[in-house]
């Protein structure tokens, strides 16, 4: 049996998984395997972010 890739972060080292810049304290973060199947719908690094985010716009 052969196992299938995995898209994103999965069985990659920390240092080579996708990393992202957030838009509201301009810090990088990168994939979490809690963000996988949303990866790409992910903008924000923390809840505190998103939350700063809402009140701002």
């Amino acid at each position: 049996m052969s196992k299938a890739k995995k898209a994103f972060g999965g069985g990659r080292k920390p240092s080579e998984r996708p990393s992202k810049v957030c838009p509201v304290c301009g810090l990088p973060f990168s994939w979490r395997k809690k963000w996988e199947r949303d990866w790409d719908k992910v903008v924000y690094c923390s809840e505190r972010c998103r939350r700063q985010a809402k009140q701002a716009g």
